[in-house]
């Protein structure tokens, strides 16, 4: 099966300013009903609302709804004209516990430099809370980054520290931005996730760390882009001077280094801290290190484009599901990836390993299947398709900046309810980029059931597999586990979160009212424990067509 270098909209074309990501998210989101009375005077009125309460929207959270509450601010956003590469720094943590230091390393030619932290949310619609600024720190112009040319990772690990951050109890577990600031007044991005092993929170939201580091061209090389000459073999695909590993220890080299959080992450944390929801943050790398985080929560969350994964995880999700973890996979193209980390200089997990061809890995041979990277986790010797798991299969992805609708296939289902969407229904605009389809072949779940199956012209997107009349589809899909009752959802199209914002009320055949509704209905339900003890699925797969399409 061929794999695609490039995300399309989900990283080029669909990238937007975060003014303008933030401004999209007031609009579509003031439609929805916003807190609870109780909670729109002061922060004493809060305390007439349980800790918990299953609201239309999910499970609610008392202290989420506080948190929000606190004072905003929008100085968390780039101004106009600002060089994101005057000044760019990465730290040595991508998440973080209360009582212990991030080291940040920056480099700038300005004298000085100012860090802050801002936790992201919603708070009154400004999007940020800050909680906390650095002293004025002096500014170095760092050395440049050296390559290791045999597997071409650029790895900033000869810089020095520029500022120490302590993550006390002011930090509230939950995605941050650090946002260096020069004494000339450029800015930059550092993304942290300040996570709390102790949460028993509704939903655990997972960021993609892995993906974003993944698809960083920072020093030129990435798992997908490389410069000058192939190094191991000559393919032209994937391209043979890509790096075979990446390193956490360089700035992101897009989103004013913040990657693309603000568009595939941020519309949807957005939402759910706006709504009050019962959430929790960690990353994948997290997840890698502590599989067992997953039983304290009822529902996994998986953002746009959470394509790579390692067995650890994998093992995780896996063991979770058997035992009533619910999971949501709001992006396309999950698990496509097969990658596993090592340590840097700069401490554990700084690299990501994948030589998306077996024969190049060291390790084949030598180790278990389930660490030896292939192009994929379908291809041997980890041969572990992930249709079991999320229901669909990576089918392909539309040509940069071309959106076709979602086409409604069932109804009467739980998901489309308060949308007055039917059977045929279209949503205008909404997928995107990557997106997964079901083939039944055998691997998939015996109840799954088709929500959406939304036609995708062969001619305006690249396709792996079968074609049907001159189309491919773009499957969201439901299943329920026979045995422990979880619920999985895969919406199949790799654009969902930033769809939440890209529209406002303003715009003809405006999708995203309808996604809200609908992101909600998941939410509500999946809050309740397995989902397949309220909503059990029932195949439709038989209603589907064309024929095995």
């Amino acid at each position: 099966m061929a794999h695609h270098d490039s995300r399309g909209i989900g990283r080029v074309s669909y990238v937007l300013t975060s003014v303008y990501v933030l401004l999209i998210i007031s609009a579509v989101v003031s439609m929805k009903v916003g807190l609870p009375s109780a909670s729109a005077g002061t922060g004493a009125a809060t305390t007439t609302l349980p800790a918990l309460s299953l609201g239309a929207d999910g499970e609610q959270s008392r202290a989420v709804i506080d948190e929000n509450l606190k004072p905003g601010t929008n100085t968390w956003q780039m101004t106009p004209g600002n060089s994101p590469t005057a000044i760019q720094g990465f730290s040595t943590s991508t998440q973080a516990q209360i009582g212990q230091n991030v080291n940040i390393y920056a480099t700038t030619k300005s004298p000085t430099f100012v860090v802050r932290a801002f936790r992201m949310g919603w708070y009154q619609g400004k999007g940020a809370r800050l909680v906390w600024t650095s002293p004025t720190e002096r500014g170095i112009n760092q050395s440049a980054c050296p390559l290791d040319t045999s597997i071409n990772m650029v790895a900033c690990w000869n810089w020095k520290i520029s500022a120490v951050m302590p993550v006390t109890e002011d930090f509230a577990p939950g995605d941050y931005l650090l946002k260096l600031t020069s004494s000339d007044q450029e800015s930059s991005y550092i993304p942290l996730t300040v996570w709390d092993p102790k949460s028993t929170a509704t939903y655990v939201l997972v960021n993609r760390s892995l993906v974003e580091q993944g698809w960083n061209a920072y020093g030129g090389f990435s798992f997908y882009a490389g410069k000058g000459n192939c190094i191991i073999d000559s393919s032209s695909y994937p391209v043979c001077n890509r790096a075979r590993v990446v390193s956490f220890d360089r700035p992101y080299d897009t989103g004013n280094g913040a990657s693309d959080f603000l568009t595939n992450e941020f519309p949807l944390i957005s939402l759910m801290e706006k709504e009050g929801l019962d959430v929790t943050y960690i990353t994948d790398i997290t997840l890698a290190s502590y599989p067992s985080v997953l039983a304290n929560h009822r529902t996994l969350i998986s953002l746009d484009h959470d394509e790579s994964w390692t067995y650890e995880e994998r093992v995780a999700l896996q063991t979770a599901q058997a035992n009533g973890l619910n999971a949501i996979f709001f992006g396309a193209a999950a698990m496509v990836r097969h990658v596993r980390l090592e340590p840097s200089i700069l401490g554990l997990n700084r690299q990501v390993v994948d030589y998306r061809n077996s024969g190049e890995d060291p390790l084949n041979g030598t180790a278990s299947p389930g660490q030896v990277t292939g192009n994929t986790w379908e291809v041997p010797p980890a041969s572990w398709s992930p249709i079991p798991q999320i229901g669909v299969e990576y089918s392909g992805y539309l040509s940069p900046n071309i959106f076709v609708p979602m086409v409604i296939s069932d109804g009467s289902s739980w998901v489309f309810q308060g949308t007055g969407l039917t059977t045929g229904s279209s949503l205008s605009n909404v997928v995107a980029s990557d997106f997964d389809h079901v083939i039944p072949s055998g691997a998939e779940p015996a109840n799954v059931e088709v929500l959406a199956h939304s036609p995708v012209p062969k001619s305006e997107s690249t396709v792996s597999g079968s074609v049907w009349n001159g189309e491919s589809y773009s499957d969201m899909v439901y299943f329920t586990n026979p045995v422990s009752h979880a619920g999985t959802i895969d919406t199949g199209n790799n654009v969902w979160i930033g769809d939440l914002s890209r529209c406002t009320n303003t715009t003809p055949q405006c999708a995203a009212p309808a996604l809200i509704t609908i992101t909600n209905n998941i939410l509500r339900v999946f809050a309740q424990g397995p989902a397949g003890l309220m909503e059990p699925a029932v195949t439709n797969l038989a209603s589907i067509t064309p024929a095995g399409s």
